[in-house]
């Protein structure tokens, strides 16, 4: 029983140093006010946080998640339709790429996708 108390009061200790050493040693030499306000997004997070948002970026952002998360179900699609013949999982994959597509042109003719505007 003693055995126990001493190796969890020892590993106590030892964790205590070593917090206090580390601690110690994190300490930042130039505190100036660049580097400690938190970076957000290029805001400046000092300023009003009632300021309008970009409804473009919001969108381009929204399509780019969108676009992301569909090439990632098409890798494994792909790969299925090299390693099979089948004709079912070939049409449904190709299928899956001309509604990719489609939106694609969809958003490009409609803009969104120019940042420039």
């Amino acid at each position: 029983m003693t055995a126990i108390l001493t190796l969890s009061s020892l590993a106590l200790i030892i964790s205590s140093v070593l917090m206090v050493v580390a601690w110690a040693l994190a300490k930042r030499s130039q505190m100036d006010r660049e580097k400690m306000s938190p970076f957000e997004c290029g805001f400046d997070p000092m300023s009003s946080a009632r300021l309008p948002f970009s409804l473009r970026f919001f969108l381009l952002a929204v399509i780019f998640l969108i676009f992301d998360v569909e090439i990632v179900l098409l890798f494994p699609a792909i790969t299925k339709m090299m390693a099979s013949t089948d004709l079912v999982s070939s049409s449904g994959v190709l299928s899956f790429l001309l509604i990719l597509i489609l939106g694609l042109f969809h958003e490009w003719n409609e803009g969104s996708l120019n940042w420039m505007e």
